[in-house]
């Protein structure tokens, strides 16, 4: 098991929590909460070591597009770069949308 922590630079702010996906399978969790700070703050948990460069560079790629102030943690159990990035944008959806609920 690896884990490792990074953050990046972000302005826009989140409206509430998420939490999309299962870690099974070879899919990931991941949990979404809006943050304190100007930053992305990002943990990671994956069962697959020695990835972390292509978790860098993907994360970093995704928070230059959607620079959401956000703390999330990810528990990945082996999901390929096309799941991650399918889940980061799940959870961003979810944590902006206006509810009629509210």
């Amino acid at each position: 098991m690896e884990e490792f922590r990074m953050t990046f630079p972000a302005s826009q702010r989140v409206r509430r929590r998420a939490h999309v996906g299962v870690v099974s399978s070879g899919d990931l969790e991941l949990l979404l909460e809006p943050g304190n700070a100007d930053e992305a703050i990002v943990v990671v948990q994956t069962k697959v070591s020695g990835y972390r460069k292509i978790w860098e560079t993907l994360l970093k790629r995704f928070f230059e597009r959607h620079a959401f102030i956000v703390s999330v943690e990810i528990r990945d159990g082996g999901a390929t770069p096309g799941t991650v990035w399918l889940r980061l944008e799940q959870g961003m959806e979810l944590a902006v949308e206006d509810r009629a609920d509210e």
